[in-house]
C-alpha cells in the first residue's frame, strides 16, 4: 500500500478542522436527533423510547396539517414569483453598462445581507394596516389595503411579499448567467428577424436553464424552511400570534414551538427528520425533471 504523499498529507491536515466540525456540529446532531426522534424526551428526564409514537402522533395532529398546508402554499407562491421577479431584475442589470452596472448590482444585492430578524421587524411596520407604507402607497391609488398582520386571509399573500425582499442573490446569479450567454447566438435570432421575447423564449433561457434550474432548488429548500421573519413578525409577542392565529404557523415554526418551547424534543426530533425527507424526495423529483430540462453547453459539445 503506497504512504500519502507530503502534499496529501498537509492537504488532510488542513481538512482537519472542517472534518471535526462536520462530525461534532453536524453529523452527531443528526444521528442524536434521529435516535431522539425514537424517544419521548423533555429535557429534564431521561430519553424514554417511544418506537414510531411520535410520527404516529404527527399523522393525526392538526397542527402538522395545518403547518404543512401554510409552509406549501407559501413555496408554491413564493418560488416561482421570485424566480420571475429576480430574472426580469437580471435582465434589466444585463442592460447597464459602464460604471452604473457595479452601482446597480450592489444596490440589488444589500437586501440580501440585511438579517432576517430585522427583515421581520421591518415588515411588520410596512404591513401594518394602519400606519403601514405598503397601505398607504395602495391608497394613492384609491386602494384600500387589507390587515396583513391581523386578517388571517391576508397572512400568507404578507409574508410572500416580504419575503419579496431577500431576492439579491437569486438575481446576481441569474445575471452571471445572463453574462455568459453567447452573444453570437442572439445575434443570429435577431438576423433571422426573431424579436425580444421569441429571443427569450428560444436562446436565453435554455442558455441559462442550468443557472434557472439551482435557484429553484435553493429557493425550494429555503422556502420549506421559512422561519426567521415569520416567527419575528407573528410569534415574537401574544397580541401578533393571537390575531394571526394558525395563518402563520409554518412547519418550522411548530418544530421549533414544540421543541423550545414545550420541550417535546423528541417530537421535534421526528418533524425535522419528516422534514428532512420530504426535502430530499422533493429535490430528487427536480434533479430528474431537471436531466430531461436543462440545457448543459459543455455536455452538448461533448456529445
Amino acid at each position: 500500500m503506497r504512504r500519502p504523499r507530503g502534499e496529501t498529507r498537509w492537504a488532510y491536515v488542513f481538512l482537519l478542522p472542517w472534518l471535526i466540525g462536520l462530525v461534532v456540529f453536524q453529523a452527531g446532531p443528526m444521528v442524536a436527533s434521529l435516535v431522539l426522534s425514537f424517544t419521548d424526551y423533555d429535557l429534564i428526564d431521561s430519553p424514554r423510547f417511544a418506537g414510531l409514537g411520535n410520527y404516529a402522533k404527527m399523522a393525526q395532529d392538526p397542527k402538522v396539517a395545518r403547518a404543512v398546508g401554510n409552509t406549501v402554499l407559501y413555496t408554491l407562491s413564493h418560488v416561482p414569483l421570485a424566480i420571475v421577479l429576480a430574472l426580469a431584475l437580471a435582465l434589466v442589470l444585463n442592460r447597464v453598462t459602464g460604471r452604473a452596472a457595479g452601482v446597480f448590482r450592489t444596490i440589488f444585492y444589500l437586501p440580501s445581507m440585511t438579517p432576517y430578524v430585522a427583515v421581520g421587524v421591518l415588515f411588520l411596520f410596512l404591513l401594518n394596516g394602519q400606519a403601514g407604507m405598503v397601505n398607504q402607497f395602495l391608497g394613492l391609488f384609491g386602494v384600500q389595503g387589507p390587515q396583513w398582520t391581523t386578517d388571517p386571509d391576508w397572512v400568507l399573500p404578507g409574508i410572500v411579499l416580504m419575503s419579496l425582499w431577500n431576492l439579491g442573490s437569486t438575481t446576481i446569479i441569474l445575471f452571471a448567467a445572463l453574462r455568459n450567454v453567447p452573444k453570437e447566438l442572439t445575434e443570429a435570432a435577431m438576423i433571422d428577424g426573431a424579436g425580444p421575447w421569441q429571443r427569450l423564449r428560444a436562446v436565453t433561457l435554455p442558455m441559462i436553464s442550468s443557472a434557472l434550474f439551482f435557484v429553484v432548488i435553493i429557493n425550494t429548500i429555503t422556502s420549506l424552511q421559512m422561519f426567521d421573519q415569520v416567527y419575528t413578525m407573528f410569534f415574537g409577542n401574544q397580541i401578533a400570534q393571537q390575531s394571526s392565529g394558525d395563518a402563520a404557523l409554518f412547519y418550522v415554526v411548530y418544530l421549533f414551538q414544540q421543541g423550545f418551547q414545550f420541550l417535546h424534543m423528541g417530537y421535534a426530533s421526528a418533524l425535522a427528520w419528516l422534514l428532512f425527507a420530504v426535502i430530499a424526495v422533493i429535490t430528487l423529483v427536480q434533479v430528474r425533471v431537471g436531466r430531461r430540462l436543462v440545457y448543459y453547453e459543455a455536455e452538448e459539445h461533448a456529445g
